[in-house]
């Protein structure tokens, strides 16, 4: 299932790494869940197979959420797999992940290492190995929920599961992804394939760039938090979920250092603001202190800067 919105220049990329490892529309639904793009992704199914890709459009534009409600619920297969219409999966991506599934039937869902690309399909990064070998992950619910680390792209999920545990949570305009995966691993197994097959694209008009800077993306990742913190063992919840707090403070950090460097002030401020509504432990408190005083200096930098040129 391939939800797409204003990505048709990526989209023939997509669809072609699918149609090379299709086996057939007896095995295995195609299709394209549009959600009222104005750049004609229609146009791109025409052209590559339009008797083998589905197409689906919104009449109106209903936001990813429910496009992603969409996919489901279209969706007639056994495993259901979400693909960005800007992500991609390698050669060989369909075959390991069904047989994860069987060779251990009470697995929910299956997720390979990723690839982060940009924009032109440049690979930047590889995510890190979790184990040494495939199989069941070791205390999933717990390493999940300390940070996102599955990219959807990566990730097939039983349909029985998503029909049992519901979709997406309509609650978060993004982060949905990583609270979806803490809900089902805190019900089920879930399998982890050490190769990397899928890729995940980094550019600015992605959901998650468009949030980046102006802080919403920290705030729904604060709410995703309090979301699964009762899916935790109670036990271990208040410090797992202080843990994540911690590290999506110092990662908002990062981008508000990001923001100082293109001379973004108010987004470096509202991320800022963001990252001490995460946590104010004394690492957080020290590198935002730091932070500030870098922006200060390259502040008047260019202040300064700006008098000698015009003098």
């Amino acid at each position: 299932m391939i939800p797409t919105y204003n990505c048709a220049r990526y989209l023939r990329e997509t669809l072609i790494c699918v149609l090379r490892q299709d086996p057939g529309p007896e095995f295995m639904q195609i299709e394209v869940v549009d959600d009222h793009s104005s750049d004609d992704p229609a146009a791109v199914v025409m052209e590559l197979a339009p008797d083998r890709i589905a197409y689906f459009q919104q009449p109106v534009n209903v936001g990813h959420i429910e496009n992603f409600a969409a996919c489901l619920s279209h969706a007639r297969g056994q495993l259901v797999h979400l693909l960005h219409g800007d992500d991609c999966v390698r050669e060989g991506f369909y075959q390991t992940m069904a047989q994860a599934f069987e060779r251990q039937p009470e697995i929910g869902a299956a997720f390979c290492r990723h690839i982060f690309m940009d924009e032109l399909g440049h690979w930047r990064s590889i995510s890190r190995l979790e184990q040494p070998e495939s199989g069941i992950l070791s205390n999933g619910v717990e390493w999940l929920a300390t940070e996102q680390r599955i990219m959807t792209p990566s990730m097939v999920v039983r349909r029985s599961v998503y029909e049992q545990l519901g979709g997406f949570d309509r609650r978060l305009v993004c982060t949905e992804d990583w609270e979806m995966w803490v809900r089902i691993a805190a019900r089920y197994p879930i399998w982890y394939e050490v190769e990397p097959l899928a890729l995940y694209r980094m550019h600015d008009d992605s959901n998650t760039g468009r949030h980046i800077r102006t802080g919403e993306n920290a705030r729904f990742t604060r709410l995703a938090i309090e979301i699964f913190r009762s899916y935790l063992p109670p036990e271990r919840a208040d410090a797992l979920t202080q843990q994540a707090r911690e590290t999506y403070a110092l990662s908002t950090l990062r981008h508000a250092q990001a923001m100082v460097y293109q001379h973004d002030y108010p987004a470096m401020r509202a991320l800022i603001r963001e990252t001490l509504r995460f946590c104010s432990s004394g690492p957080v408190v020290g590198r935002t202190m730091l932070l500030l005083a870098r922006a200060a200096i390259a502040a008047a930098r260019r202040i300064l800067s700006a008098r000698v040129a015009s003098a």
